[in-house]
């Protein structure tokens, strides 16, 4: 071999060497991130997240179980029962971040208000239509993190101001399939559904008292024996068609028109409203638009409520902690919105 040869070949060989390096490094690296970081397995993950509910978000209250485990989008998803109510929760694979809820942002529609529901952002009081017995109508689903912040505003109304409970109602979105209710949040919600919707029908002086307890942490059969909830009528209008599917259809059709698409969703006298152009999630706001949409002034209209906007999803306590609507999740106007 002459000179040039053994120059070429050691050249070659030198370029093959550092592409094999670099090759090998690079999938060693992949190893040691694939073990350090997946390392756990799907049921592991289970196991840590429950033990982190019971030992501290549910300290003292109904312990969370597991029902099943599985693999979704990359995630390690948990469906997960507290008291008689079921969750789907997901963890990352690493077993170091817990979820309560996820959207499927791919076909999850947000909630925007169209030609017949739309809530002008300059409404005020003098533009709402009035009546001479308004009725404000709050349209939710039960286990929308922002239907239950909106059910919170109500419960705190009805508390402060029982006089304006008569103006104001809690309706429910959701459609009829096979002589069943369905909900965006699946079978649990549909369920949850029926059953205020039920209440609200059949045991309307104690609507209240259950919701109140409700939204806290959603211990239902808790919730119906605090409210003195009579167990046999609810049982029965929950599966007579006649009475549970029937109170439901009326709120469904009325959900489809006024093009309610978003939980929660607020229809003033027959016109979709916003609660932000009123102050925000807040009970003062909302005794605002009760208010702005009665032909008359009834005395309490000049009593001031809270101004502090309400806690999202289920809380023990009335606010997460801020002082003002700025702080809380819900202040920018979220709402759960139908999967198409």
């Amino acid at each position: 071999m002459n000179k040039n040869t053994i120059l070429l070949t050691i050249a070659v060989i030198g370029v093959l060497l550092t592409g094999v390096l670099i090759f090998t490094n690079k999938n060693l690296n992949q190893f040691s991130f694939f073990k350090s970081g997946f390392g756990l397995s799907n049921d592991a993950i289970a196991k840590k997240s429950l033990d982190y509910l019971n030992t501290t978000v549910l300290a003292g209250q109904s312990q969370a179980t597991l029902v099943s485990v599985s693999e979704e989008s990359g995630l390690v998803k948990m469906k997960i029962k507290i008291g008689s109510n079921d969750y789907d929760s997901y963890a990352t694979r690493d077993g170091k971040l817990l979820f309560p809820q996820a959207f499927a942002m791919e076909s999850a529609v947000a909630h925007q208000p169209n030609e017949n529901n739309q809530a002008s952002s300059a409404q005020t009081c003098d533009s709402l239509k009035k009546t001479d017995k308004p009725l404000v109508e709050a349209y939710v689903v039960s286990k929308c993190p922002f239907g239950l912040q909106m059910q919170r505003i109500m419960a705190d109304v009805v508390k402060s101001a029982p006089f304006l409970s008569q103006f104001m109602k809690v309706r429910y979105m959701g459609s009829i399939s096979n002589g069943a209710i369905t909900a965006m949040h699946g079978d649990a919600e549909a369920r949850e559904n029926l059953r205020q919707i039920c209440i609200r029908d059949e045991q309307n002086t104690k609507y209240w008292d259950y919701i109140s307890c409700h939204i806290k942490a959603g211990d239902t059969a808790g919730c119906e024996k605090t409210a003195g909830i009579d167990a046999a009528k609810l049982s029965g209008c929950i599966s007579d068609k006649n009475r549970g599917l029937v109170y439901a259809k009326e709120d469904f059709d009325l959900a489809n028109k006024y093009n309610v698409s978003g939980s929660p969703t607020l229809i003033s006298n027959g016109d979709a409203v916003s609660e932000f152009s009123f102050g925000g999630r807040t009970p003062d706001a909302l005794k605002s638009i009760v208010c702005c949409s009665s032909s008359s002034q009834p005395e309490v209209c000049s009593t001031k409520l809270s101004t502090t906007e309400a806690a999202t999803s289920f809380s023990a306590a009335y606010s997460s902690g801020g002082s003002s609507g700025s702080e809380n999740s819900g202040a920018n106007g979220a709402s759960c919105a139908p999967v198409q």
